[in-house]
């Protein structure tokens, strides 16, 4: 059997790989961008599958695709969806901005299977079937299909990902804070010494951190969930029912019912609905640039959470040593028995990368750049940068929880021993002795190497009882009514 096969398009003959379902557009678009030499990310594909049955059971339902063909098509994109093909969508990231090749592609594997379900073999094209065009992609444009793609994709992507994977985040900081409420250590600010707090309170801020990450996930999904499928070719809806895109709507959130997700009290759940403005959505991608600045302010929150662990954990004799941190690898291959905060760098380079990424989708959103007239002209790389901030900071919050979280520990031997070697202790007696009085004393204990404890009973300067209540550094963390 031949390699190749011949293919027609509007531009004429094209080889094709003789066992491949997509057609000329797909080979010319592969043989045109060999640039990333990889794909978009399965799930824009998956998202085609389900917008192409959608668009097709809407046609059905409208009258304009018969019954037959509909059904087969619907079949069809379903496997799509199911991932069942996509060996089958080879096109580049960087391929035309509107993404037309891989709408094109979907178009030609979808015809191909529908075409051998209806008995006419696995081709693109055949007398009384399915065609790429005119069946498949009827009523529709790359220009409209691409970037409702990239909504789909991107809000099932936060729902069964990224708000599973913090909400799991939340809670384990949540439990930690709880477990070391009765610890106290002390505060830093400046990265100088400063006054008590709970290990509690601490982790009672992480866990406030990942929770917000959690709500600021969800808004990404309503930034994405209005769809612009039936604005065509440039948001007027030229060769679209009038009630094609409510239908697709329907359609889709039928395929996909709402499948609310209580996480830690909130509700996670998809319903699409036509975007308000057509013209404005696919000439424009505010949303996604909108919906990407909530992904790098969650990266922003979990860099500082790792941050501050790696740094509580150092040690562990020469640093500061609060925390233990899970021994998961060997940390040198020149120093034995060397261990590193190697999750919390994990994190944190995912950070980095998704505030690259948050770059990208920024200057792909920007007139003049991807932004023109009317049609975004970069949503493959788009979608693309999003996608992996998706996945990036759903991993890397996982495996945060399983490989440090969860062994993580509290040394309190060393938060008690450093607590008690703080001068900043003192702020408890500024109200009875004053600030001034308070800041001479600390600069003589650091200077004669005494504990603010040892200092002041040594100077009499108060009941030894008064110095032991006003010294209670669980209190000192906890708001008073004097």
């Amino acid at each position: 059997m031949p390699d190749t096969r011949l293919e027609k398009d509007s531009m004429g003959e094209m080889p094709v790989p003789a066992d491949a379902l997509y057609g000329a557009s797909t080979a010319r678009a592969v043989a045109n961008f060999p640039i990333a030499n990889r794909p978009l990310p399965p799930a824009v594909i998956h998202a085609f599958g389900h917008l192409k049955a959608a668009c097709a059971q809407a046609n059905k339902d409208l009258g304009k695709l018969p019954p037959e063909l509909a059904d087969a098509i619907i079949a069809a994109a379903d496997e799509v969806a199911q991932g069942k093909h996509d060996q089958h969508f080879p096109v580049d990231v960087y391929q035309t901005g509107s993404g037309t090749s891989t709408n094109m592609n979907a178009n030609e594997v979808i015809a191909a299977l529908a075409n051998d379900k209806l008995g006419l073999g696995a081709t693109t094209k055949a007398d009384g079937g399915v065609h790429p065009n005119d069946h498949v992609n009827m009523g529709q444009s790359s220009n409209d299909t691409f970037p409702t793609a990239m909504h789909i994709a991107g809000c099932f992507a936060i729902r069964d990902q990224l708000a599973p994977s913090l909400s799991k985040m939340s809670l384990a900081l949540g439990e930690k804070s709880r477990t070391w409420d009765a610890i106290v250590k002390v505060g830093r600010t400046h990265l100088m010494d400063a006054t008590p707090i709970r290990m509690g309170q601490v982790f009672g801020g992480y866990e406030t951190m990942a929770t917000q990450a959690m709500e600021r996930s969800v808004n990404v999904v309503t930034a994405l969930d209005h769809l612009p499928i039936g604005g065509t070719a440039v948001g007027t809806g030229i060769n679209a029912h009038p009630e094609f895109s409510q239908k697709v709507c329907i359609a889709l959130n039928k395929r996909r019912p709402h499948k609310p997700q209580p996480i830690d009290g909130v509700t996670v759940s998809v319903t699409f609905n036509e975007t308000p403005s057509h013209v404005d959505w696919q000439a424009a991608k505010d949303a996604f640039v909108s919906a990407h600045a909530e992904l790098k302010t969650i990266a922003v929150s979990l860099s500082k959470i790792a941050n501050d662990i790696r740094h509580l954990g150092s040690g562990p004799r020469c640093g500061i040593g609060e925390l233990n941190l899970p021994a998961i690898q060997p940390g040198s291959s020149i120093m034995p028995g060397k261990v590193n905060p190697v999750i919390c760098e994990s994190v944190m380079q995912v950070c980095c990368r998704v505030i690259g990424n948050d770059a990208t989708v920024t200057m792909a959103g920007m007139g003049g750049v991807g932004s023109i007239f009317e049609l975004n002209v970069a949503m493959p790389v788009m979608i693309d940068a999003f996608l992996e901030s998706v996945e990036l900071l759903s991993n890397v919050s996982n495996v945060f929880v399983d490989k440090l979280l969860n062994g993580l520990e509290v040394n309190e031997q060393r938060c008690t021993e450093l607590l008690e070697a703080s001068l900043m202790t003192i702020t408890a007696l500024a109200p009875e002795i004053g600030y001034d009085k308070c800041s001479a004393l600390a600069k003589q204990a650091h200077k004669e190497g005494k504990t603010i404890k040892q200092l002041v009973g040594e100077l009499n300067l108060m009941p030894a009882e008064r110095l032991a209540e006003l010294m209670d550094y669980d209190a000192m963390t906890r708001p008073s009514s004097d």
